[in-house]
């Protein structure tokens, strides 16, 4: 069996090209990066001047199937692709998100790609990268400081303490906080309430990040966040705002370098942009609307991700980043696995090696699923790529090959992780074929912005999910009225579910029917600008496994880290 190196020592042995060069490379002139050392730098794109009006620039979505603990190299996918696209002769730009250091030390170990198709310094970008995520912490925590502080200094705007919806965050598992009581100790030491902590990529000034057009837009965004709201009856309840407690300010403030992009560069040196970093199961899972632009006006590719199954990350790109952005995808590349769709069909991990086409064929439906809702219901071009494994049979592969084919979709194998851009020149070629014969001018939305709460969130249901509709819990039912009252019911819908079914069950795997999603909370994210609707039994605070990844993590007396996969 082969010796392969881990993740962590290809990107440690790999020969990087100063920040600057990379920089140059990408059009971006030396005046307008603020360089973190030698190997990654901030952008400051008031400094770039747009391009010419007249030159193409396309925007490619990578999304995936419903994930399973088989994997599916949805990031790994995105940055061989476009080292395949340079390849090609093609000017391509990376736009992905940053690691959020929970799954770091909690289940991935890293993410940053794979194999050969990396994005580095692989250490730096996984651990503390630029401070983006501290920022953020900070800016949430100040604000839950202003509330509480508020209230203990008279509390003239009347905020009910019971009412407070807005939590404290901090970018770590830890389930210790999901719900605390603070306050404790006396008079002088606040008062006493229950409280709680999301993880900082679940936090609103996380969205409204990557929300944000630039500065400006960022603070007034910021302005505009519902942190809670007075005494009185329901629907007497007037929402108090960060602007009502004077914070955008400070917070705009912490976050005047985390707003700008970062600029780092893959294994083969792509300019790759690497900013913000939402989960798509309890966020929107994109990457910053400034980055996703950035990499469009510099490349003549911007290649950028989705988090999670196409269920979610893709829904959210469409239906809120592009819908508030402007954007319009030009094709969507649908990645999945033969070990993953084996696996969605049944098949026990520990069996994944084996040829299985029963397996494969009860599994496959889920694909089909996923790559039917990108072609009829947001009407775009899609390609599926197929991220290899050394274990798949050319039966297996294909199978699916035909069973794309039948549905009029290409099937583009993916060899990059073991490859680099060598591997991605196939999927690369598909890629450019569909940018220039294919068409998005008539993409559409799942649902119309100005139709009411529950008809928005039946049509991601019924035409997303495939569900049979959507239930509200006499909580949400209340929470829709209110929100209903108070203006903010044509805002677009943000679904927090479980990312491993199309169904809020995650025991549901594969291409489920006959099921209803419930909504048991409902609450705006007035800054950012939609509702988020909790599903299921989907967290904002994540918990550790059994074994975290951070138990193999760790550094030497040289400063030398290892176990980051």
């Amino acid at each position: 069996m082969a010796n392969y190196l881990s993740d962590i020592e290809i990107a440690q042995n790999a020969n990087m090209n100063q920040i600057c060069d990379v920089a140059e490379s990408a059009g971006i002139p030396i005046g307008a990066i603020e360089q973190y050392g030698s190997y990654k730098a901030k952008i400051n794109l008031r400094l770039i001047e747009p391009p010419l009006e007249n030159k193409k620039h396309h925007l490619v979505l990578v999304t995936a199937i419903t994930p399973t603990p088989a994997g599916e190299g949805k990031t790994t996918t995105t940055i061989g692709l476009a080292d395949g696209l340079k390849k090609i002769g093609k000017n391509p730009i990376v736009a992905l998100r940053e690691p959020s250091l929970g799954p770091v030390f909690g289940i991935k170990g890293g993410a940053a790609g794979g194999g050969y198709a990396q994005v580095v310094p692989m250490e730096d970008i996984n651990l503390h990268f630029t401070g983006d995520m501290h920022a953020i912490t900070a800016a949430n925590n100040l604000l839950a400081a202003m509330i509480d502080n508020h209230i203990q200094q008279g509390n003239e705007l009347g905020i009910d303490p019971r009412k407070i919806t807005w939590k404290r965050c901090l970018d770590i598992n830890d389930r210790q906080l999901r719900f605390v009581t603070d306050g404790l100790g006396g008079r002088l030491n606040g008062v006493p309430r229950e409280d709680g902590f999301d993880i900082t990529v679940a936090s609103e000034v996380m969205a409204i990040l990557c929300l944000a057009n630039d500065l400006q837009d960022l603070k007034e965004r910021l302005s505009r966040i519902v942190i809670g709201y007075t005494y009185g009856k329901i629907s007497e309840h007037r929402p108090v705002t960060a602007g009502d407690l004077h914070a955008e300010g400070a917070m705009a403030a912490l976050l005047r370098d985390a707003v700008k992009p970062n600029l780092v560069q893959t294994l083969e040196h792509t300019p790759a942009i690497v900013h913000g970093g939402p989960f798509a199961n309890i966020a929107h899972g994109c990457n910053t609307v400034q980055a996703t632009k950035a990499a469009l006006m510099l490349g003549d590719y911007a290649i950028t991700e989705a988090g999670f199954g196409a269920d979610l990350g893709a829904e959210k790109f469409l239906d809120i980043k592009c819908r508030l952005a402007g954007l319009k995808p030009d094709a969507v590349v649908m990645v999945a696995t033969i070990r993953a769709l084996k696996h969605h069909g049944g098949t026990p991990l520990a069996e994944l090696n084996n040829e299985d086409l029963e397996s494969l064929k009860r599994g496959i439906p889920n694909l089909m699923r996923h790559v039917d809702n990108i072609r009829s219901v947001y009407h775009l071009p899609c390609v599926v790529a197929i991220n290899a494994f050394p274990t798949d049979t050319k039966a297996e592969l294909d199978f699916v090959e035909r069973e794309c084919r039948k549905v009029g979709v290409n099937v583009a194998l993916s060899e990059v992780w073991a490859k680099g851009g060598e591997g991605g020149i196939a999927l690369a070629e598909e890629v450019v074929r569909l940018c220039e014969q294919d068409t998005n001018e008539n993409f559409e939305f799942a649902y119309d912005v100005n139709d009411p709460i529950e008809k928005k969130l039946d049509d991601i249901v019924r035409k997303v999910y495939r569900g049979d509709g959507v239930i509200f819990t006499q909580d949400a039912l209340k929470q829709k009225k209110q929100l209903e009252a108070q203006g903010f019911d044509k805002l677009p819908i943000c679904v927090a579910k479980t990312q491993y079914s199309f169904s809020d069950d995650p025991a549901k795997p594969g291409a489920p029917e006959d099921f209803t999603v419930t909504v048991r909370n409902l609450k705006v994210s007035a800054g950012a600008g939609f509702i988020v609707a909790l599903t299921g039994d989907i967290l904002t605070m994540p918990g550790l496994p059994k074994h975290p990844a951070a138990e193999k993590i760790d550094i030497d007396e040289n400063g030398k880290i290892y176990g980051l996969f």
